[in-house]
This record gives C-alpha cells, structure tokens and sequence, in this order.
C-alpha cells in the first residue's frame, strides 16, 4: 500500500509481526493523522480489533492469528498442559471481539491447532509460523482478487463502492480496491464513487483517503447518493468486501450494501463480491445463520473529526435522550450477487455448487 508521510512515499502493510510484537496502522486516526502502533500482548491486540484500530475481515484474521502467536510466546515458559490451557483461553479472548467476520475465527482455530502438537517449543514456533503463513496467504488471495476482478473493468468504467475494502482491510492491495487499483496501474481510465459509510464512515475516512494516496480519481458520495447517480446512468460497476458469505451465496457486509445491491439489480448493473476463500463459510446454509454485530449506539449519536487546526473532537449530532439502533452488518441475499471474485476466479450462479468447488480448489481459474 503506497502511504506519503511528511512527503515521502512508502509501501507498508496493514499490520505485521515482529517476534512478539504486532505492528499496525490506527485506523481510526486516519485520515488526519498516520501513526503505527505497538501492540506488546495478545490482549492489547484484542483490544485493538475490537476498538476497531484494525477493521476488515482479512486484516481481522490476520490480527487475530497473530494474537493467538503472542499467546503461545508469552506461555512458552509453562509446562504443556498449563501451555495449551493459556493459548485456549486467549482464542476465546480473541473470538469474542467481532462476531460477524469470520475470517477472524478461521485464523484463530487454524493458529490453535498449530498450537497443540509437539513439545512447548515446537507449539510456539509452530504456531508463528501459521500465523505468518496466514498473513501471506491474505497477500497472495489480495493479488490474485486483483487481477480477477481486472478482468471486469472496462476502460472508462465509474464504479461505486461501499465502506472499505481496500488495503486497510487486507494486508495489502485489498479485496474490492484490489480490481480497482490494477486497473488504474495498467492505464484504464476509471472513476470510483466512494459511499462514506456511517455510522464510522469507513468510505469517507479510508476508502478516499486510500484512492487519494494511489492517485485514483474518485468522488465521495453520501450513502444515500448511490440511487441517485444509478438511475442516472452515471454507475457501470460496484464491486464490495465481505465479511462473511454462506453457503448459498448469502453476504454479510457493512451496513448498507444490502441496499446498494438492489438498486444495482432495479437498474441493470453487475454487482459484484470481491472476497478471498477464507471469507466463505460452509458451516452457514444461509445468510438467517449470520450473526450481525451490534454496535454501540454512541456511533450513531455522536461524530468524531478534527478541526482546521488539526484538534480532534467528539459532537453530537442528536437530540440528548435519543435511542439509536446501530447494526453493524446487513445481509445481501445471493439473488442480487453477479458474482463473487475470489483468490481462485470469479464464482457464478449457481453458487452452492461454484462455491463448494472453489473451496476445494487449490490453484488455477473456476467459473
């Protein structure tokens, strides 16, 4: 991800480990100011994805493996029983921060399994090297969603997206940025409606701030503008992340998509899903078995920003007394889906079947 701090451009990652240290970017600073955090424990990093410092279901399960990785270092003094007891207790710490992505979950049984074989020492280095292999793995499936999605965008496409998808939300390149930036670097000529996404408005403080770094040209639209540039002709393309996607296609994602996702159907326009494997969930028939977490109601009543001098403040946007409802995720049916871009091709109807399949596949294209 190419970031300009003081004037320079760098590559960075979302988030990293060092030993037993996880690196990330604090996301709920941007896009006023840019600063890395230290996290020195596994429940300093819960704590992080659950404060949102970190958000998105790739970078969430990355996170949440590293965590489990710090557990089993900071247990690798104990005896094997007390070691395993330790670890499973700090998954459990770990699972309980965000309910809805279910990348977290599948990153943390993966680094806990990798956490109950062998002597203490092998456990430990064992379960580091899943979680890296995990981090790595999200690269490569951002790269490869990538170049799949490309295959979608035509030169002079406007395409909308919803919340954030980007980098941010991966380790790098992102899942539905990650078409969007390989066409702009092979030289299509796109435009990108950025919806901002309240209640934390993830377009208007990641999203544009991500495009704004890559030199994407982009707008940023209020979430109920989206209708308004559809009927007018004005949308070719939307292209979202996914939290989690069921069986049968069903896809939790930001609050809002739903929406998005019906009135690109209502005026003929392909809506597409951009998600990794580890994004899908067969345990999940349909999307009435997705749990949809529910957030503070501060989020809704109250904005955080900074002034012109840089000052970062709270405001209240409602009446004192007033009772807000705050769904963090909605569910769009797998009727209003055009397809799903995945680490292994783009999935099409019918999607119990292309699903079942391309989770059985290794390498190469499907659908």
């Amino acid at each position: 991800m190419r970031v300009k701090v003081n004037g320079e451009t760098h590559e960075l990652w979302t988030l990293w480990r060092e030993g037993s240290e996880v690196k990330m970017i604090d996301q709920r600073l941007l896009p006023h100011r840019f600063m890395i955090l230290t996290l020195y424990s596994h429940q300093e990093t819960a704590e992080a994805i659950r404060d949102m410092v970190v958000r998105g279901a790739g970078a969430i399960g990355v996170a949440g493996g590293y965590g489990v990785a710090q557990a089993a270092l900071e247990a690798q003094g104990k005896n094997q029983k007390t070691f395993k007891a330790y670890v499973s207790e700090a998954a459990d710490t770990l699972r309980a921060t965000r309910p809805t992505a279910v990348n977290l979950f599948h990153a943390i049984d993966k680094c806990e399994k990798a956490a109950s074989k062998g002597s203490v020492p092998e456990r430990v280095a064992a379960t580091c090297a899943e979680a890296d292999r995990l981090a790595q793995e999200d690269l490569e499936a951002s790269k490869k969603m990538g170049e799949y999605g490309n295959a979608l965008i035509k030169d002079g496409f406007r395409v909308l997206t919803h919340c954030n998808a980007g980098a941010l939300a991966f380790i790098d390149n992102g899942s539905a940025l990650a078409p969007i930036r390989v066409a702009h670097r092979s030289g299509k000529h796109i435009f990108v409606y950025a919806d901002e996404t309240r209640p934390r408005s993830q377009g208007a403080k990641l999203t544009a701030w991500e495009l704004q770094q890559e030199g994407i040209p982009y707008a940023l639209i209020v979430d109920n503008a989206a209708g308004h540039y559809m009927r007018l002709g004005e949308v070719d393309f939307v292209v979202v992340g996914a939290d989690r996607i069921a069986a049968n296609g069903d896809t939790a994602n930001k609050i809002g998509t739903y929406e998005k996702a019906v009135l690109a159907k209502e005026n003929g326009i392909p809506f597409y899903v951009a998600a990794p494997r580890m994004t899908f969930d067969l345990k999940c028939p349909n999307g009435d078995g997705i749990e949809i977490e529910e957030r503070s109601p501060d989020e809704v009543n109250w904005v955080w920003g900074a002034d012109e001098n840089g000052k970062y403040s709270k405001v209240r946007i409602s009446a004192d007394g007033t009772v807000a409802k705050n769904p963090s995720f909605d569910v769009t049916p797998a009727k209003y889906i055009t397809g799903f871009i995945t680490d292994v091709g783009v999935l099409r109807p019918p999607y119990r079947r292309s699903i079942r399949e391309a989770l059985h596949t290794r390498k190469g294209s499907v659908g």
